[in-house]
């Protein structure tokens, strides 16, 4: 290979064929895979394969994808998704999703990793697709038929560190990496010291490729708050600046979300503005809110939310929590004149579940009727819902943390794991410890998949319909480019108001015990639904409602839906 002006080092080989596997050797060391590799069909130590590009059939090249405003995200991890764990046994549960109210879904990290589990966030071959889920036209082929039901598809990407075995880069370029800066996972990524340039052009053509060639509709941004770039633009600027662009170009919306924990205004500003430029960001602090109230979760940094009715309104009012209010806690800044659906809500995701030691899912804490009333808050508080899978029916079984490292690594790992929930008060006792599931063990992977079976089984399947309920109620008020309000009534009760034109619809929700409640304006509204109502609920326990007197009386955690008679109808018109 001769070495070009640009420092790249080229050849022209040409007997080269798709299909063929190639590897590099580098002064005598080696073979190496292509850190830019395409596909990994014996895995990230393996050799790369050569594919043919640009010869994918699309059906749904003119998809086009919701807006912002229109999200409605559900979060995949592909190996635990379905029994089969690939982009093609995926492609089966599509119909399900469409049907729920879904208009997205959120890949987890696809990019290959070492051994045959992981939870993605150990990539290494960035460009990749990894081989245990399938090549990368099955993945296509999840993508197209995605679109083919109207649901966009957006994918996880790490930017912020490779994996700890397997990356081959900085054997090619030993600039990769930079001590200037560190990362919770060791040195970071070079995207300002000497030599930087290639480097994040390594990773910014990494972004464009998935758009391009995959037809993806957005790209969710893992944990920018680690990336630390001194230059200007900011690598992440000059991310979004470029993604928006290609998508400009190629007629399409291409939507770019953060995973950033700073709540930082900038974040969602545009880059003109001296922004970064990203369309929404992930915003924890109504998870951490609803986290404490609903299971008492107060370890680690559940201990700055207290899970109080006035804090859990003032999140869902303004987008996130702390804006800079408290002087020993300065973290965050104003949300004022941002929209709403630039920030992204969850009561359950990857990390929220999978980070626990046991890996519970909100649903197996809570009781029923909590857990409905929670999800009624998520997903008509007028930020961008997030779901996890099987979030939707209850399931079940935990999402546990799962790895397959080859030894010494594999056991610092599992070793690692336990130790880091040392502080935690149920985990103080190392026996307790012990009981956390081994990340390395195969079972830990197994005892993660989904069991769709479950789903049909009655309570699960009236948590569904509930799911799906909420959703058609969402997708009614934002068509109608509804506005909402928020207030809270007293320490277990709150109120949301939709304003759709020159009606409203009102959302009474509690989450504690038997209440009773009175309200002048209430009266003469119509009771359109309630969390008690036997599609929803296997035991219900009646709200009493009286619309002449406007009074409501509730035996437990609940919801209602209140509405004038006329708009009932012409929301109901709309789906018709």
């Amino acid at each position: 290979m001769q070495r070009q002006p640009s420092g790249l080092y080229e050849a022209t080989i040409a007997s080269a064929r798709p299909g063929m596997l190639y590897r590099f050797s580098i002064d005598g060391q080696g073979p190496f895979p292509d850190p830019a590799s395409r596909y990994q069909p014996h895995g990230v130590h393996g050799p790369s394969q050569l594919l043919e590009d640009g010869i994918f059939l699309w059906k749904h090249s003119a998809f086009c994808s919701p807006s912002v405003r229109e999200l409605v995200l559900y979060e995949i991890h592909i190996g635990t998704f379905t029994p089969q764990g690939t982009f093609l046994s995926a492609i089966e549960k599509l119909n399900i999703l469409h049907d729920l109210g879904v208009t997205a879904i959120e890949l987890m990290p696809v990019a290959d990793f070492p051994g045959t589990r992981n939870w993605g966030y150990d990539g290494v071959a960035i460009y990749a697709p990894a081989h245990t889920y399938g090549t990368p036209d099955q993945m296509r082929l999840l993508i197209d038929a995605a679109h083919e039901r109207g649901i966009a598809v957006f994918l996880d990407v790490v930017y912020n560190h490779l994996g700890p075995d397997g990356a081959y880069h900085s054997v090619f370029a030993p600039q990769f990496y930079s001590k200037k800066h560190q990362t919770p996972w060791g040195d970071g990524l070079n995207f300002d010291d000497a030599g930087s340039s290639l480097v994040r052009e390594f990773f910014l053509e990494n972004a464009l490729y998935w758009i391009r060639e995959f037809h993806l509709d957005g790209l969710r941004v893992d944990a920018t708050h680690a990336i630390t770039d001194t230059r200007e633009p900011h690598f992440l600027a000059e991310l979004t600046t470029r993604l928006h662009a290609a998508a400009q170009d190629m007629h399409r919306t291409v939507l770019v979300i953060a995973e950033d924990d700073r709540n930082e205004r900038s974040t969602v500003t545009p880059v003109e503005e001296g922004g970064l430029g990203f369309d929404a960001v992930w915003s924890d602090d109504f998870h951490h809110h609803m986290r404490h109230r609903l299971a008492g979760d107060h370890d680690g940094y559940f201990a700055d939310f207290d899970g109080s009715m006035e804090h859990i309104v003032e999140t869902v009012r303004d987008g996130w929590f702390f804006q800079g209010q408290y002087p020993g806690n300065p973290r965050g800044t104003s949300t004022k004149g941002l929209t709403p659906e630039s920030r992204i809500f969850c009561l359950q995701n990857h990390d929220q579940v999978g980070n626990r030691a046991l890996g519970e899912r909100l649903s197996t804490q809570i009781d029923a009727a909590e857990y409905r009333a929670a999800t009624a808050l998520l997903l008509l508080a007028p930020e961008t819902p997030l779901l996890f899978m099987g979030q939707e029916w209850a399931a079940s079984e935990p999402f546990l943390f799962f790895t397959d490292h080859a030894e010494p690594l594999g056991r610092q790992v599992t070793e690692g794991r336990r130790r880091e929930f040392s502080k935690f008060a149920a985990f103080t006792d190392p026996a307790s410890r012990d009981k956390i599931p081994d990340p390395q063990a195969r079972d830990t992977f197994l005892r993660s998949k989904l069991d769709w079976g479950v789903r049909l089984q009655a309570d699960h399947a009236a948590c569904w319909r509930w799911y799906q309920a909420l959703l058609q109620w969402r997708h009614r008020l934002i068509a109608t480019h509804g506005v909402c309000e928020i207030a809270h009534m007293d320490d277990s009760s709150l109120q949301m108001e939709w304003k759709v034109e020159a009606d409203r619809v009102t959302v009474i929700l509690l989450l504690g015990e038997s209440k009773r409640f009175q309200q002048n304006r209430w009266r003469g509204l119509h009771l359109s639904m309630t969390s008690e109502d036997p599609a929803y609920c296997i035991d219900p326990k009646p709200l009493v409602w009286d619309s002449s007197t406007g009074s409501l009386a509730a035996k437990r955690a609940g919801v209602m839906i209140l509405t004038r008679p006329s708009t009932a109808k012409r929301l109901a018109g709309m789906e018709e």
